[in-house]
């Protein structure tokens, strides 16, 4: 199963956490990182004064059930020291499972389509870069999404 997964960190290095993530995804079992996108800077969701955000997208083939796919992200995030204190806070790292085939997950423990990409240019932009001609599930085409967007403060690295 193709899958894509966000990854952000504004933190302790912030590229060097992306870089270690890739690693841990890479090293797990029935996963495999197939592509990646460019890095990104992007500023906080909420306008908080914390430091901008490195985010990038990848693209995994994996034997690993959604459920599964968003434990392994989680331990990850665990290992990388991810303190979970306030939403949008900032973080050492931050692994968001956005798609999972042409799947739609509705659970207490998961959403897929994640269901704030389409607000999100630092996952829409990168995701377009692995994928220009995606139709999202129940969304539409990503490029649509993309347009409904204010991508100026987006800055490709």
């Amino acid at each position: 199963m193709l899958a894509y997964i966000g990854l952000g960190s504004n933190l302790n290095n912030p590229k060097q956490q992306i870089k270690d993530a890739l690693i841990a995804l890479n090293t797990t079992q029935d996963l495999k990182v197939v592509a990646l996108s460019s890095l990104y800077q992007s500023k906080p969701i909420d306008g908080s004064e914390q430091p901008d955000y490195i985010n990038a997208v990848c693209q995994v083939d994996t034997h690993l059930t959604a459920l599964e796919l968003l434990y392994v992200c989680q331990e990850i995030e665990t290992k990388q020291h991810r303190v979970r204190e306030k939403k949008w806070g900032a973080r050492t790292i931050d692994l968001d499972i956005i798609l999972y085939g042409v799947q739609v997950v509705a659970s207490k423990q998961l959403i897929i389509p994640h269901p704030e990409m389409m607000n999100r240019p630092f996952v829409l932009v990168p995701l377009s870069e692995l994928e220009s001609d995606l139709k999202v599930p129940v969304l539409g085409p990503l490029q649509a999404l993309i347009d409904q967007l204010d991508t100026s403060e987006l800055i490709k690295l």
